[in-house]
């Protein structure tokens, strides 16, 4: 390592955040990266550890002590190389993934871990201000043409590296931008859009066709599912169209909440809300837009999108905003010797919980109650873990005040019937079912016909939706040539 005693010098340094008082009045990123002496300093804390846990602990096996070698030595063009070889999209995953990698770290087992995300933040920031991410178009073509339906991280990724090795890709997506829930779940404060387009125009020179407002398949216009479909295309039409096709849509059916009074108005699905304030940001004109603004905000389910949710929210200008979590809260400090290197559980501040929020465990909602048609407040009890169940803690009903509730409990399965139009067998949980074997992966029941990503193993983070991009790519191009020099 550059720096074989780095670690006993030199303390984690933190990514740094613009007040809230700033941050509240817009939707654009407030998150500070790493300087160069302070990337350094922090790369240099990365352990001569013998086996990098961290490697196996990232679903995209990001090879991290090299680049955090070369970012302390500065050698900051060979870091972007070392680290676009198993990610496409660093400037995704260094700012919204939760970074398993760091819980994996060495050093995490009784020091604090080192800041992998910051330093991955900082490698592809510095590589597009210097102009170093530029289009890799195929030297030759192999004739061989493939749709790529659903145009999140796994399509992206899935596109890019078919066209790199020379097949005419077509990427499908049913809204009017590209992007998947990178585009319409999550707010621009943690991710603005200009990232999304920039690998979009990427991948157009790189000679990928996108068609938006495409519907593929007999997928419902459910109003509650944000979509701007102007076409539709059938299964028959690609599989006679096209020599393979990549199916890499989302895990859009959100969990719902069967209680009385759930028919209410101002009780949404988180995915009717966030979607909606990202077409706003973008300067689309929108009627009857679900908004926050001087309401009491009771938002479901304790994860990031129930986050997401606050922190648009508190934008908004809402009077309050409460979480519900119906599990207990989790220790502030991870049992690190019980749980290292896997995924630590653990009490988990996000910015948008600093910004403003009540957070409330061990909770859950009997009935929603309302007046002439619309939501005044929520009936609640809280609960407790008896004999392995949850059950109701007696005496500690309530009513709490509510204008405006949103749910945000997860996604279950893919959203729309494309499976069915398909003929594509399910797992227990309603996801495409394919297996991951080397030989043979991601392929379907149905002839040339692949899956990957969250429609593949359900709602999943960005990172593991790129890795089963890049590695369903390898699978499809095997299936078409007979072999592939792609990464898997």
């Amino acid at each position: 390592m550059g720096k074989v005693t780095g670690f006993m010098e030199f303390e984690r340094i933190e990514e740094g955040y613009k007040p809230v008082t700033e941050r509240l009045k817009n939707y654009k990123e407030f998150v500070i990266g790493l300087d160069d002496a302070q990337a350094k300093k922090q790369a240099a804390r990365c352990m001569d550890c013998g086996t990098p846990f961290c490697n196996s602990g990232c679903p995209v096996n990001n090879i991290i002590p090299d680049f955090n070698e070369l970012v302390f030595r500065q050698d900051w063009k060979a870091a972007i190389d070392t680290l676009h070889s198993t990610n496409n999209f660093p400037e995704f995953t260094g700012r919204i993934c939760p970074a398993p990698c760091e819980a994996a770290c060495t050093l995490n087992v009784n020091e604090e871990a080192v800041g992998i995300k910051s330093i991955e933040h900082a490698i592809i920031d510095r590589a597009w201000h210097e102009g170093w991410v530029t289009p890799q178009p195929a030297t030759v073509k192999t004739g061989k043409k493939v749709a790529v339906v659903g145009s999140g991280p796994a399509g992206m990724a899935a596109a890019q590296q078919l066209a790199r090795v020379g097949h005419d890709v077509t990427l499908f997506e049913k809204n009017d931008r590209i992007g998947g829930l990178l585009r319409y779940g999550i707010p621009d404060f943690k991710m603005e859009k200009s990232h999304i387009d920039r690998r979009a125009e990427q991948l157009v020179a790189e000679g990928v066709t996108i068609r938006t407002g495409v519907l593929v398949g007999d997928m419902p216009r459910d109003s509650k599912v944000t979509n701007w479909a102007k076409e539709t295309v059938s299964p028959e039409q690609l599989k006679s169209e096209f020599d393979a096709v990549l199916l890499t849509g989302g895990s859009e059916q959100s969990r719902d909440l069967p209680v009385p009074g759930r028919e209410l108005d101002g009780v949404h699905f988180a995915m009717e809300f966030l979607p909606q304030q990202n077409k706003v940001n973008a300067g689309d004109k929108l009627k009857n837009q679900l908004r926050a603004d001087g309401k009491h905000v009771i938002v479901i389910g304790g994860g990031d999108t129930g986050s997401d949710c606050v922190g648009t929210s508190n934008r908004h200008g809402a009077v309050s905003v409460t979480q519900f979590e119906v599990m207990p809260q989790p220790p502030v400090e991870e049992n690190r010797p019980m749980t290292w290197p896997y995924w630590p559980l653990k009490l988990r501040t996000s910015s948008s919980h600093e910004e403003g929020c009540e957070r409330v465990f061990s909770i859950s909602t009997k009935e929603f109650i309302g007046e002439g048609g619309k939501v005044t407040g929520l009936k609640t009890v809280n609960v407790e873990f008896k004999d392995g169940k949850l059950v109701d803690v007696p005496g500690s009903e309530q009513i709490l005040k509510a204008d405006l509730v949103l749910l945000a409990m997860g996604f279950v399965n893919p959203v729309a019937t494309v499976l069915e139009s398909f003929g594509i067998d399910k797992d227990a949980r309603g996801n495409a079912k394919a297996g991951t074997e080397a030989v043979g992966g991601y392929a379907t029941n149905v002839p040339k016909v692949f899956a990957a990503g969250d429609i593949r193993r359900g709602q999943s983070l960005v990172v593991w939706a790129i890795r089963e991009g890049r590695q369903a790519a390898r699978a499809v191009d095997e299936f078409l040539m007979g072999s592939s020099e792609l990464p898997r």
